[in-house]
C-alpha cells in the first residue's frame, strides 16, 4: 500500500495529521524572533593593551610584535591586524569561519598569561574581547535642549539612561559627546612663583584636606559605635578656603592662588541634533534579543521621556529594527503576491475553483510546517529564511500541479471514478515528482557546505527550501489525491451547475489551449525532423548570450538603500577642536538645505573611536525618509552633496557616504564598504612614497570617488628631554619632572568632590594651559630635595617635530590602507581596473600592492560558490542516473542546464543587476529547477516507449500530455518570484537577484527545453529510432 491510496481510504487520518503540522507550525511562528540575518558569530578577538607615555614605534616593538607572535601560534587563526599607536596597542585576531569563539578566546587568555614575561613589567595587562556582532547599537539617539549642557548630561545620567537600560533585551546604553562635571583649579603661575610654592605641594594640600577615612570602633553600653572623621568638601567655599602654607605667620588660602570653577571636563568631540547642541545616545541589545521588539520598546519610551520631559528632544537617529521590519514586511508582501499570482495561474489552467483550492493549500500548509522547522531549528524570521519562504512560493505548488493535472487527465480520458483516477493519477508521476523534487534539494546540499560567511548567511536560505519542498511532496501524495477524490465531479454534472458567462469563459479557454497543443505539436514535429539544426540553434543561442558576461558588473552584496547618507570632513592632525568646529558648521549650513528629505540628523565633531587619527573629524549622519516616500535615492543624494561639497570647505578633506548594504556588512565583515587597498612593507617612508604613488594612480579611475589614505603627516609635537644626570644631582626624579608637566599641561587629579549623592572630579592645572607658550611652561619651578627652587628649563632640552600617530599591521607586516568610495560602477570591474593600475607601479622586494577588504571577500565567495555550482550538478547528474537505471537518459535531462545561461545573462543585463552573491545562490538553484521539466517529459516519453510505442511518436505524446504541467508549473514559479525579482521597497533589493536570476533562467530553459530536450532523445536513442 502506498500514500496516494492510503490517504484516500483515510481521508480524516489524513485531514487530522494535517491540522496537526498547521497548529504546530502557527504556535512557532508566534514564537519567532525577527532580525535582519541569521545569528553569525563573528570569529575575531581584539587584545588590548596600554603602556603609558610609550611611542607608537616603541609600543610595535616592544608590545604588539610579540603580542602578534604569541597569538600566531594559537590553533585557527587566519589574519593578525594591529594598530601601535601612544601608549595603546590593539591587536585583532580573525579565525576560521564556524571556530568557537569562546574556546579560542580561552587558548589566547592562556597563550598571553605563559609568555606575559616577554612584555616590559609595567604595561596594563593585556585585556582580550570578543568581536560580537549583537554589540552594533540597534537605536542610535540624539537628546538636545536648551538647557545648561552640564544639567542636561545630569538629568541624562540620572534619569533618562535608566529609563532606557530597564527595558527588556537592552544590554546597554552610552552616551557620547556628554558634558562631565568637574571642579577645575586654575592655578596662576605668577603668583604660585611669587610664594615658592611646587605644584605637587598644591595637590597634597588639596588631598590632605579632603578625606573621609575610617576611624575604628569604640564600645558604648551593649554597642559597638563606628566612629567617622569626614572631612571631604561639601561646597566650593571651602575648597576656596583651604590652606595651601603660612607665609609670615598669615594663611595663604587655595583662592589667592587659583580660580576655583564649577564646570565640565575638556570637550574632545562635541555633538549637535538637528542643529541643536546634543548628546547622542546609542543603545545595545541583548545578544539573544529579538531586535525589532526591542527597537519599537525604545520607541515607545522615547515617546514618554518626551513626554515626561518637555524641556529635552530626544529623536531616534539610526534605528535598525525599523528597517528590518520594513524589509520583512515587504519580503513577506512578496511571498503573499507571489502565491496569490501562482494561484492565478492555476485557475486560469484548471478552469476549476475546487482543484484549484485543492492545489492551493499546499502553499499555506507547507509555509506553516516550515515555521516549525525554523522554531526547533534555532532559526529566525530574518532576510534569509524569508527569501527562501518566497523562492519556495512558487515551487511548492509544482508537485501538487502534476499530480491534479494527471488525476484530472485520466478521470476526463479514461472515464474513470474520481477515487480510482486519484490513486492512479498520483502513483503515475510519482516517482517523477520524487525524482524532480529529489534533484531540487541535492541543488541546495552544498550551500551547506559553504566556507565562510556566504555558507553561514545561505545555510538557513537551504534549510528552509528543502524543508518547504519535502512538505509540498508530502502534500501533493497525500492531501491532494484524498481532495481530488472527494472533490472532483464528472464534466456531466458540472456542466448543468455552470452559468452562461463561465461556460463562455471556459469554451474560450479550451480554445486556447487545443490552439496552444496543436501549435506545439506542429513546432514538434518540425524539430523532430531537423534535430542537429535545432541544436546548433540551440547551441548558437548560448554562445551569444555568453557575449554578455564581460557586459555584467561583479560585487560582493546587492546594493540596497537604507536611507541613510553619511558626510564626514577630515582635517589636518592634530587640528583644534574649535577649529574643526567651526568647518564642519560651514559643511552643515550646505548639507541641510540640499537634503530636504532628511528626517534627523546629527553632528559629530572629534573623535569618534580609540584610533587617535579621528580627532580632527567631522561627521554629519543623515536619516531620510523611507524609500518609498522620496524621489531620490540615498546614492542619487550623495552625489548631489558630492558635486556641492567639492572645493567649499578650506583645509577640510569631504567625503559623502550613501550605506549601501552598511548593515549587512557592518554586521558580518565589521569593515568599510567601498574599495579598501593594502600597500605591505616594513619601512615607513618607502611605504608612505607608495602611498602617495597609489592614490595619484587610483584617484582618476572611473567610478572612484572620495580617495583617502591612512598615511598621517603624524601629530605635532614637542619633545622635552629630561637630563637625568642633573636631576640626580638635585635629588630629584624623572617622575617628578614628567608629573610637573602633566599637572601644569594636562592637569592632575586632585581627589573626588561629592554632592547630591554624585561625585565629580578635582583637576588641578594652569590656568589657560593650553594657551601658554614653551617658555611660559618650561619658566615653572620644582622643589629640589634640599627645599631650593630650580626652574624646568635648567634640567630639560626641547626638541619640535612630528611624531608617527600610529602604525598599522597585517599578518606581522607594516601596513598602509588607501580607501575610497565606488559610485556608478560595480566593485568588480573597478578593482580590476585598479589592480591593472596597481601591477604597473615598481616597488622593492618585500613589498605588496593588493586590493582587499570587499573585494577580498568577493573572490573568496565567489570560488566557493563556483565549487558548489560544479557539484550541484554532479550531484544532480547522478540522482537522475539513480532514478532512470541509465547514464544516457540523465544526459538529455542535463542539457537543459547550460540553456538556463542564456536567460539569466540577457535578465541580468537588461535589468542592470550585477554579478554577486546572491545572483550566484540563484544560479545554482536553477541547476535543480531547469532540470524538473526535462525530467517530466523524459520520464513520460520513457515510459511510452517502454509500452511499445515508437520514439518519435512517443515524444510527441509526451509533448501533448506534459505541455500543460510543464506551463503551469514554470508560470507558478516565475509569477511567485515576481514580486521579489522587481526589487520594490525596502530590503527587497538583497533578494532582487536571486529571484531575477531563477525567472530569467526558467523563462529562457523552459522555452528551449520544450524543443531541444525531444530531439537530442530521439539522437540519444537510435537503434529504437530505426524501428520506425
Amino acid at each position: 500500500m502506498n500514500l496516494p491510496e492510503i490517504s484516500v481510504r483515510r481521508p480524516i487520518f489524513t485531514t487530522m495529521v494535517t491540522l496537526m503540522i498547521v497548529i504546530i507550525g502557527a504556535v512557532s511562528l508566534s514564537r519567532l524572533q525577527i532580525d535582519m540575518l541569521p545569528d553569525i558569530e563573528m570569529p575575531s578577538l581584539t587584545i588590548r593593551t596600554a603602556y603609558e607615555g610609550a611611542s607608537p614605534e616603541v609600543m610595535e616593538r616592544l608590545v604588539t610584535q610579540i603580542i602578534e607572535e604569541i597569538v600566531a601560534t594559537v590553533p585557527g587563526v587566519e589574519e593578525i591586524m594591529s594598530t601601535s599607536s601612544e601608549g595603546n596597542s590593539s591587536v585583532r585576531v580573525s579565525f576560521a569561519w564556524g571556530t568557537k569563539i569562546d574556546t579560542a578566546s580561552i587558548d589566547v587568555q592562556g597563550m598571553l598569561e605563559d609568555e606575559i614575561n616577554e612584555l616590559p613589567e609595567d604595561i596594563v595587562k593585556p585585556r582580550v574581547r570578543k568581536f560580537d556582532i549583537a554589540s552594533f547599537p540597534v537605536v542610535i539617539l540624539g537628546i538636545s535642549s536648551n538647557l545648561d549642557p552640564v544639567e542636561l548630561t545630569e538629568l541624562i545620567d540620572v534619569q533618562i539612561r535608566y529609563r532606557f537600560a530597564r527595558i527588556p533585551g537592552v544590554a546597554q546604553v552610552d552616551t557620547w559627546g556628554a558634558f562631565n562635571r568637574e571642579v577645575r583649579i586654575e592655578l596662576d603661575p605668577d603668583r604660585v612663583k611669587a610664594l615658592g610654592l611646587s605644584m605637587d605641594r598644591v595637590i597634597s594640600a588639596i588631598k590632605n584636606a579632603n578625606l573621609d577615612l575610617p576611624a575604628g570602633k569604640i564600645e558604648q553600653g551593649r554597642y559597638e559605635v563606628m566612629l567617622r572623621a569626614p572631612a571631604e568638601f561639601t561646597s566650593l567655599d571651602q575648597i576656596r578656603d583651604t590652606v595651601i602654607v603660612k607665609r609670615d605667620g598669615a594663611a595663604v588660602t587655595l583662592a589667592q592662588i587659583a580660580d576655583i570653577k564649577d564646570t565640565y571636563e575638556k570637550l574632545t568631540r562635541m555633538t549637535r541634533v538637528n542643529g541643536q547642541q546634543g548628546i547622542r545616545v546609542a543603545i545595545r541589545k541583548q545578544a539573544n534579543a529579538n531586535t525589532v521588539e526591542v527597537s519599537k520598546r525604545v520607541l515607545a519610551e522615547i515617546k514618554a521621556a518626551n513626554e515626561a520631559f518637555p524641556q529635552i528632544s530626544i529623536v531616534p537617529v539610526i534605528n535598525q529594527g525599523n528597517f528590518i521590519e520594513r524589509s520583512i514586511k515587504n519580503v513577506a508582501r512578496s511571498v503573499l503576491y507571489g502565491g496569490g499570482l501562482a494561484i492565478l495561474v492555476l485557475l486560469f489552467f484548471l478552469r476549476n475553483l475546487r482543484t484549484t483550492v485543492a492545489i492551493s493549500l499546499s502553499i499555506p500548509i507547507s509555509i506553516i510546517a516550515t515555521f516549525a522547522l525554523m522554531y526547533f531549528g534555532g532559526f529566525t524570521i530574518n532576510l534569509m529564511t524569508l527569501g527562501g519562504l518566497a523562492l519556495g512560493v512558487g515551487m511548492m505548488v509544482d508537485s501538487s500541479i502534476v499530480v491534479l493535472e494527471n488525476i484530472f487527465r485520466r478521470s476526463s480520458e479514461n472515464s474513470e471514478t474520481p477515487q480510482v483516477a486519484a490513486v492512479k493519477g498520483a502513483q503515475e508521476v510519482g516517482k517523477a515528482i520524487v525524482a524532480s523534487t529529489i534533484t531540487t534539494l541535492v541543488i541546495f546540499l552544498p550551500l551547506v557546505f559553504v566556507q565562510g560567511v556566504t555558507g553561514i548567511l545561505f545555510k538557513e536560505l537551504a534549510y528552509v527550501i528543502i524543508f518547504s519542498l519535502i512538505c509540498s511532496l508530502a502534500v501533493s501524495l497525500t492531501l491532494v489525491p484524498m481532495l481530488a477524490s472527494r472533490l472532483l465531479k464528472s464534466t456531466h454534472t458540472l456542466q448543468k451547475k455552470r452559468k452562461a458567462w463561465v461556460e463562455r469563459l471556459i469554451i474560450f479557454s479550451n480554445d486556447f489551449f487545443l490552439g496552444l497543443d496543436n501549435l506545439y505539436l506542429r513546432l514538434l514535429r518540425t524539430v523532430l525532423s531537423h534535430r542537429l539544426v535545432t541544436v546548433f540553434v540551440a547551441a548558437a543561442l548560448l554562445a551569444a548570450s555568453l557575449l554578455l558576461l564581460p557586459l555584467i558588473g561583479s560585487e560582493f552584496i546587492p546594493p540596497s538603500d537604507e536611507g541613510e547618507v553619511r558626510v564626514s570632513g577630515k582635517m589636518e592632525i592634530g587640528t583644534r577642536l574649535d577649529l574643526v568646529d567651526q568647518q564642519t558648521r560651514k559643511m552643515e549650513k550646505i548639507v541641510y538645505p540640499a537634503v530636504p528629505e532628511a528626517v534627523a540628523s546629527v553632528v559629530s565633531v572629534g573623535a569618534s573611536g580609540w584610533r587617535p587619527d579621528s580627532g580632527a573629524e567631522g561627521q554629519v549622519i543623515l536619516s531620510l525618509v523611507p524609500a518609498a516616500q522620496r524621489d531620490r535615492s540615498n546614492v542619487e543624494i550623495a552625489g548631489d552633496l558630492r558635486r556641492r561639497l567639492k572645493d567649499r570647505i578650506p583645509g577640510m578633506e569631504v567625503r559623502v557616504r550613501a550605506p549601501q548594504g552598511q548593515f549587512l556588512l557592518e554586521r558580518i565583515l565589521g569593515g568599510d564598504e567601498g574599495l579598501t587597498i593594502e600597500i605591505r612593507g616594513f619601512d615607513l617612508e618607502v611605504l608612505g612614497n607608495l602611498v602617495q604613488r597609489v592614490s595619484e594612480q587610483i584617484k582618476d579611475v572611473p567610478g572612484i570617488t572620495d580617495v583617502q589614505t591612512s598615511l598621517e603627516a603624524g601629530v605635532p609635537q614637542q619633545e622635552i628631554q629630561v637630563d637625568r644626570s642633573k636631576i640626580a644631582d638635585l635629588d630629584l626624579t624623572v617622575r617628578d619632572v614628567t608629573q610637573l608637566l602633566e599637572t601644569a599641561v594636562a592637569g592632575s587629579k586632585a581627589g573626588e568632590y561629592r554632592t547630591g549623592g554624585n561625585s565629580y572630579r578635582i583637576l588641578v592645572q594652569l590656568k589657560d594651559a593650553e594657551k601658554r607658550s614653551i617658555d611660559e611652561i618650561l619658566n615653572l619651578t620644582l622643589t629640589t630635595g634640599s627645599g631650593e627652587l630650580v626652574a624646568l628649563r635648567n634640567l630639560v632640552v626641547t626638541q619640535a617635530g612630528r611624531g608617527p600617530l600610529l602604525i598599522d599591521r597585517k599578518d606581522q607586516q607594516r601596513m598602509f590602507q588607501v580607501k575610497a568610495n565606488v559610485a556608478g560602477r560595480d566593485l568588480g570591474s573597478v578593482a580590476r581596473e585598479v589592480q591593472t593600475r596597481l601591477n604597473r607601479i615598481p616597488r622593492p622586494m618585500g613589498y605588496d600592492l593588493m586590493v582587499a577588504g570587499n573585494f577580498e571577500e568577493q573572490q573568496k565567495a565567489f570560488r566557493e560558490l563556483a565549487v558548489s555550482i560544479i557539484l550541484a550538478l554532479v550531484l544532480v547528474y547522478m540522482v537522475l542516473a539513480c532514478q532512470y537505471e541509465s547514464l544516457k537518459d540523465p544526459l538529455v535531462v542535463m542539457f537543459s542546464v547550460p540553456l538556463a545561461a542564456v536567460g539569466v545573462l540577457v535578465t541580468l543585463f537588461l535589468t542592470q543587476t550585477t554579478l554577486n552573491v546572491q545572483s550566484y545562490i540563484g544560479c545554482i538553484m536553477l541547476g535543480g529547477i531547469v532540470v524538473n521539466n526535462a525530467v517530466l517529459l523524459v520520464d513520460q516519453a520513457g515510459q511510452l516507449v517502454r509500452t511499445g510505442m515508437i520514439v518519435r511518436e512517443a515524444l510527441v505524446e509526451a509533448g501533448r500530455r506534459r505541455l500543460r504541467p510543464i506551463l503551469m508549473t514554470t508560470l507558478t514559479t516565475i509569477l511567485g518570484l515576481l514580486p521579489l525579482a522587481l526589487g520594490i521597497g525596502e530590503g527587497a533589493d538583497a533578494q532582487a537577484p536571486l529571484a531575477r536570476a531563477v525567472v530569467g533562467g526558467l523563462a529562457g530553459s523552459t522555452l528551449i527545453t520544450l524543443v531541444l530536450i525531444p530531439a537530442v532523445y530521439s539522437l540519444f536513442h537510435p537503434a529504437m529510432r530505426e524501428r520506425v
